[in-house]
């Protein structure tokens, strides 16, 4: 049960990071207007979701009974992930 939370709370990290790349290619992105930023942030919101998703099933395949414990440990370091980025960025300005 430690291991499948120990690995969960990992690829929910692991599912945060297109996230911020797609956050920081958007501040970069000076032509193509709001269009072209969104698109951006959204590709990142794909992939994120891609790898949650490739993840809870490649666990779910490997250790079926632990597979809940996975997945409530992925999603809550994803959104623990988020809200952390989220406050160290206010408060960082």
């Amino acid at each position: 049960m430690v291991l499948a939370i120990l690995l969960g709370v990992l690829a929910g990290l692991v599912g945060f990071v297109p996230l911020v790349i797609g956050l920081k290619l958007t501040k970069r992105t000076t032509h193509g207007g709001t269009a072209a930023s969104m698109i951006v942030l959204m590709l990142g919101l794909v992939v994120s979701f891609a790898l949650l998703f490739a993840f809870a099933a490649l666990f779910f395949g490997y250790d079926h009974d632990r597979g809940i414990a996975f997945l409530l440990a992925e999603v809550l370091a994803l959104s623990a992930a988020a809200i952390g980025f989220a406050l160290w960025q206010m408060l960082r300005r």
